[in-house]
């Protein structure tokens, strides 16, 4: 076993909490739902940037490269100040919702670069500008800008011309679970010697107003370069600094006076270490030097084309050379990364690739995020304190009173997104279970635990509404996790795992039968989807424009739902055989799912389209007759993702099953004749569920794989390039409602922020799309082929086009034959500066035509898929194929 395998098996075993201390820090408080009190909701404008390092937060902490323990008691984080800017650099700057002209962004530029899953070692690098920060450009350059024009990104603002910042590398190493180093390394690569400051800051998340602490924690000065911190539950730590840096002291204390005109309550509040380092300022310094917030400040000047260093060490014991071990400790346990993704990465060939699955999997492990959010106590106020708005005990989230979250969470992107999203979560897990299993399987298990779960059966969505509906893709992230831990563990499944996941699932489907089944007909309506702008219209809001929306992809997802379920009954049979009435009545759901879809409520209406042989939403107008929605999006796809080859010989170990599934067969041939090729076994005998038969399965795909229609050179589009110059309208209450195809940022403001299904290319689609057409190779093997182009006599098979698409996507951030990426787009500076080109930004989609990255520039929640589609590539190719030549041509 490796170094960093030991470390997992020890945290695993409880020998050592290993993973006490990470990246547990959001990269932005400010701005979210759990932070705001105001009464009308609007979280953004209720604590802004500009506040933010004078308010003190209530439910968690912020900051830049930032570490914590698994609780958050104690913090650690990086500010900077580079002599111009108006304030130090304590936080990332971003526009809020309202501000971009295309919803909420970051603007700055970093990247996290490594780390292992116990976080023994973690790298990133934050790009700081030498000339003042153009906040103030920024926000009016976007106020300014529509939604059909692009951003306005910090690249753009040209305080990077000329090379004038600062390239700030920050690095942590275990010497031992509560022993930690840290360097940060910091590039002057301007042409001129430039000012920083550097300073390294230690504080307490405030928790002794909530009655939950009886005592103060605090830091106190013990050395001229040593901080002790102590906390009467966790004990002491001592932060000794390289050099001889000013050490201040303050309190994690709102400054009341700044933000409310009011008299403070504390003499030295948060702020008044940005105080004395950008105005000279001294009189919110504590001069005692205690408090509960401490920096340690370094001025350097730094020579063109040189570099500084600051290093730190946390400790519970304080040695006498405490810093002796910092290189010897990164050097240590930089070694152990490299190995333990050597030995991840053994088949992948190509090293570019390489680089970039190590980075989306750094990207993961630095998106961990301590979560806290207690909806009881955040309705009603803590005892004592300030008591919220009436307004709120009928507002956002208020049934959902039973949620309480204090967890360390896997997040879609600790600036845009520092919250957890369900359906994006349940993504994420699949290439986190590669290297951490363990941590895959607990964030799987955490959302269906009783205290996120509503009592209901419904999965809590995310915060700016817990009621909203995800695509129940849980049960399927349950299965593959458990696959592929299964394989790690030499054939040997997870069977508790598995089993606590399945009862509380069941719970899950029951609800989305109760509710989103209204006329319990097997045709769900599900609403948002997480897909908003693939309709014409709100798809949550059917009622207002006088009818009841019946959705081909809520009833694909669900008949998908239903056979996750099936498949992960039939697994738990080889522990217990009594899952096979389970597996019966899943088998059911799925066989009465796939009869609706060709008749709907018996009225002769199908969600398939004889016309145009396409899968289409239904709206039924009150008092006329439904009409098709005839928009070729990825709701028409979805249909593919209902699909499982399940082995014969599986079948004669379940009696019960068997005679169920005959029964049906027999007795319900209308059913059984919607199963492709159920009675015809395929390749080694297995047997195929699907919704899909032959010739619907080749018109999908002929549509899918058409470079008019949904591919791109990229991947497959959200929306077809059809509509493009057909677009499609209706006409309802009076208005005209229409959608045509936008292959980058969505140009209308229906669903408001960054809504943007009309065409761009998503990473969990095209990973379900291509995972999809692996299982139906399963079954056909070579017997299945697609001719492409048509006419051609050019015949691939499913296998072919699945690694086709992984190699598409793959392709938007590998270099192309110009050494361009094209996640960079026509940015010379990305692409071609020696300082830039090799770091990866994962974006949350991607340009439908050009491959360009857009929207939140570090969600490597999903887009880390990418790693995964780069494992299974190689895993299923021969080592000596090399991802380069497409198989086909658009």
């Amino acid at each position: 076993m490796l170094a960093e395998h030991i470390r997992l098996q020890e945290d695993r075993e409880f020998k050592k909490h290993w993973k006490k201390w990470g990246p547990y820090l959001t990269e932005r408080q400010w701005g979210t739902v759990r932070e705001d009190y105001s009464p009308d909701g609007a979280a953004w404008e209720n604590v802004t940037h500009d506040e933010a390092r004078s308010k003190a937060y209530r439910w968690g902490e912020e900051g830049i490269g930032g570490i914590s323990d698994h609780k958050q008691k104690l913090c650690l984080a990086w500010a900077f100040w580079n002599g111009k800017d108006p304030f130090i650099k304590e936080r990332l700057f971003g526009l809020t919702g309202n501000q971009g002209n295309h919803g909420e962004d970051v603007k700055e530029i970093y990247y996290y670069l490594d780390s292992t899953p116990t976080h023994s070692y973690m790298k990133m690098l934050y790009k700081y500008p030498q000339a003042e920060s153009p906040y103030q450009k920024l926000l009016l350059e976007n106020q300014k800008r529509q939604k059909t024009d692009p951003e306005y990104e910090l690249m753009d603002t040209g305080v990077f011309d000329e090379d004038k910042y600062f390239d700030i590398f920050i690095e942590y190493a275990k010497n031992d679970a509560e022993d930690i180093v840290a360097k940060v390394t910091i590039h002057n690569r301007g042409p001129e010697s430039a000012p920083l400051w550097v300073m390294p800051t230690l504080w307490f998340r405030k928790t002794w107003f909530t009655g939950h602490e009886p005592f103060m924690p605090k830091l106190n000065l013990v050395r001229s370069n040593c901080i002790k911190a102590f906390n009467p539950k966790s004990g002491n730590y001592s932060i000794t600094f390289n050099g001889n840096p000013d050490i201040r002291f303050c309190d994690n204390e709102t400054n009341r006076e700044r933000l409310y005109g009011i008299h403070n309550e504390k003499k030295y509040p948060k702020d008044g270490i940005n105080d004395f380092v950008v105005h000279g300022d001294a009189s919110k310094l504590n001069p005692k030097f205690t408090g509960t917030k401490a920096a340690a400040i370094f001025k350097f000047d730094i020579p063109a084309g040189e570099s500084v260093e600051v290093k730190l060490r946390l400790q519970h014991q304080l040695d006498d050379h405490p810093l002796h071990i910092c290189d010897e400790c990164l050097n240590a346990r930089k070694r152990e990364a490299d190995e333990f993704y050597a030995h991840l990465q053994h088949r992948v060939t190509d090293p570019d690739l390489k680089m970039i699955q190590r980075q989306a999997f750094a990207g993961m492990m630095w998106s961990k995020q301590f979560y806290y959010y207690d909806v009881e106590r955040w309705l009603e106020g803590d005892p004592g304190r300030y008591v919220p708005p009436v307004e709120r005990k009928k507002g956002r989230n208020h049934q959902w009173r039973h949620l309480q979250n204090y967890d360390i969470i896997s997040m879609p992107d600790k600036w845009e997104y520092p919250w957890y999203a369900a359906w994006d979560l349940a993504f994420h897990c699949i290439p986190i279970a590669r290297i951490d299993p363990e941590f895959a399987k607990q964030q799987l298990l955490l959302l269906l635990s009783e205290w996120y779960m509503h009592p209901n059966g419904q999965i809590p969505a995310y915060e700016w509404n817990f009621s909203d509906v995800n695509p129940p893709v849980h049960a399927y992230a349950v299965q593959r996790v458990y696959q592929i831990d299964k394989k790690a563990n030499n054939g040997v499944g997870d069977s508790e795992f598995l089993e606590r996941a399945m009862h509380k699932l069941m719970l899950n489907f029951t609800w989305w039968v109760n509710r989103k089944d209204s006329e319990g007909n097997n045709i769900f309506e599900g609403g948002f989807l997480g897909l908003d702008n693939i309709s014409i219209f709100d798809r949550s809001a059917a009622e207002y424009y006088q009818g009841k929306l019946e959705q081909a992809d809520g009833t694909s997802w669900m008949a998908m739902f239903s056979l996750n379920m099936l498949r992960i009954s039939l697994d738990l049979c080889e522990f217990n055989k009594v899952y096979q009435f389970i597996a019966t009545k899943f088998l059911e759901h799925f066989l009465y799912i796939a009869g609706a879809m060709n008749n709907i409520s018996r009225e002769h209406i199908s969600l398939w389209d004889e016309e145009d042989q396409f899968f289409y939403d239904i709206f039924h107008f009150k008092g006329k007759d439904a009409k098709k929605l005839k928009v070729r999006s990825i709701v028409g796809l979805i249909p593919l993702f209902a699909v499982e080859p399940i082995r014969e010989e599986l079948f004669d170990s379940l009696p019960e099953f068997k005679k169920r599934l005959d029964f049906f067969m027999k007795e319900k041939p209308k059913l059984a004749a919607l199963v492709s090729s159920w009675i015809h076994p395929g390749k080694e005998k297995r047997r195929l569920f699907s919704l899909l038969r032959g010739h619907r399965m080749r018109s999908v795909l002929h549509k899918m794989l058409d470079s008019e229609e949904f591919l791109s050179d990229f991947g497959i589009r959200s929306l077809s390039k059809f509509h493009l110059n057909h677009p499609y309208a209706l006409k309802m209450n009076g208005d005209t409602y229409s959608i045509r195809y936008t292959p980058g940022e969505s140009d209308t403001r229906m669903f408001g922020g960054n809504s943007n299904w009309r065409g761009p290319i998503w990473f969990p689609i095209n990973y379900l799309i291509i995972e999809s057409l692996k299982k139906f190779n399963f079954y056909y093997g070579g017997d299945f082929s697609i001719e492409y182009p048509t006419g051609s006599g050019n015949y691939l098979t499913m296998d072919m086009v699945a690694k086709e698409l992984s190699l598409r996507c793959m392709k938007i951030f590998m270099r192309d034959e110009n050494g361009n990426r094209p996640v960079y787009g026509t940015d010379e500076k990305f692409q071609k500066d020696p300082h830039f080109k090799d770091y990866i930004l994962f974006y949350e989609y991607f340009h439908g035509d050009s491959g360009k990255g857009l929207g939140a520039s570090h969600q490597t929640g999903w887009t880390g898929l990418v790693a995964e589609m780069i494992h299974k590539f190689y895993k299923e190719q021969r080592p000596e194929v090399h991802a380069t030549a497409p198989l086909f041509r658009s």
